[in-house]
């Protein structure tokens, strides 16, 4: 292995290998890992195995919005040193979600077209009745997807890869993207 994409969980994973399918890329032919690091509190972890103090891979890396300070914090025990604003990550080859991958996807199909595809999954009965839910009644749409997605065990992964499956192309977000370009 020559490089790793480090994310926070099998959902990211999921999503970037299905991406990188769709790209007629072969990441394990190339020697490129997407490893799941089960929760981005585990970067300082990841970062120091595989960093430059490590095994001194090429490093990329994916991470939502919230879990930024905990892959800051990682890459500067790992002995780099990002600057400050959430873009300075970049330079170390990590990418934001915002809010977070399933937004971004969502976003990226577009509602209408999540709803036809929840629905083809035959999961819009589920769906409904979650929308119908007193805390849900007056989330957003894309919320409430979010939250259907990650409701079951297996969901976020499992609709991470129907996402990219769904996604044009030339429309998918910019951190899945750049984050696979980088490496």
């Amino acid at each position: 292995m020559r490089a790793a994409i480090l994310v926070e969980g099998v959902s990211d994973q999921a999503a970037l290998c299905a991406l990188a399918r769709r790209r007629g890329r072969d990441l394990d032919a190339e020697g490129i890992e997407v490893v799941a690091m089960d929760g981005a509190t585990n970067a300082a972890r990841y970062l120091h195995e595989y960093g430059p103090r490590g095994r001194a891979l090429k490093l990329a890396g994916l991470f939502d919005e919230a879990e930024e300070r905990f892959f800051r914090l990682g890459l500067e025990r790992a002995g780099l040193e990002p600057g400050p604003k959430t873009e300075d990550l970049e330079e170390f080859g990590f990418f934001v979600c915002r809010a977070d991958l399933e937004d971004e996807l969502i976003r990226a199909v577009g509602a209408t077209e999540v709803l036809r595809l929840v629905a083809a999954e035959g999961e819009e009965r589920s769906f409904r009745t979650l929308q119908r839910q007193p805390a849900m009644r007056d989330k957003s749409l894309i919320h409430q997807l979010r939250r259907m997605m990650g409701g079951r065990s297996g969901g976020k992964e499992r609709w991470a890869r129907l996402l990219v499956e769904r996604v044009p192309l030339e429309a998918v977000p910019y951190p899945l993207d750049a984050v696979l370009a980088w490496l």
